[in-house]
C-alpha cells in the first residue's frame, strides 16, 4: 500500500473535522469562562472589600471546584465533548484532569491509589510549567538585574 491508497483509505474512515467552527466554539467557550471569572472577581472584591488578588484567589478555587464536581458526577467529558479546547485549555481543564485520575485509581486505596496516580494527566503541566517559569524568571534576572 502506497502513501496515496492509505490516504485514501483514512479518508474514508476518519470524520471529517470543520477545524474554523471548532476554534470559533473554543473562543466562544474560553472567553465565557473568562468573563465568568471575571464576575467572580467583582462579586468577591465586593463582599468584605477583599482585595484583587483575594477575589482573583477565591475565583481560581471556585472554579476548580465546580469543575471537580462536574468531574466526579460525570457531566464535565460531556461538556468537554461539545466544547472540546474552550474547556480543557483553562484551569478547569487542569482541574478535570487532576480529578478524574483520582476517580480512575481511587480503589486501588487513597496511598497506592490516587496518591500515587492523581498527577498521572496533570504532571507534566506542573513540571513544565515550573520549569519554563524557572528558565524565564532566571533570563529575566540576567538581563534586568537583580
Amino acid at each position: 500500500m502506497n502513501k496515496e491508497e492509505y490516504k485514501e483509505l483514512t479518508g474514508i474512515i476518519i470524520p471529517k473535522t470543520f477545524k474554523i467552527k471548532k476554534i470559533f466554539i473554543a473562543f466562544l467557550v474560553g472567553g465565557l469562562i473568562g468573563l465568568i471569572g471575571q464576575v467572580l472577581v467583582t462579586i468577591y472584591s465586593n463582599i468584605d472589600s477583599l482585595s484583587k488578588i483575594d477575589s482573583g484567589n477565591l475565583m481560581m478555587v471556585t472554579l476548580i471546584f465546580v469543575s471537580s464536581l462536574l468531574t466526579a458526577f460525570g457531566f464535565f467529558d460531556n461538556l468537554v465533548s461539545k466544547a472540546e479546547a474552550g474547556l480543557i485549555v483553562p484551569i478547569t481543564g487542569f482541574s478535570h484532569s487532576t480529578t478524574s485520575s483520582a476517580m480512575e485509581y481511587r480503589k486501588e486505596g487513597l496511598v497506592y491509589g490516587i496518591g500515587a496516580n492523581i498527577f498521572k494527566l496533570s504532571g507534566s503541566v506542573i513540571l513544565y510549567g515550573t520549569v519554563s517559569a524557572c528558565i524565564f524568571g532566571l533570563i529575566r534576572y540576567i538581563i534586568f538585574g537583580g
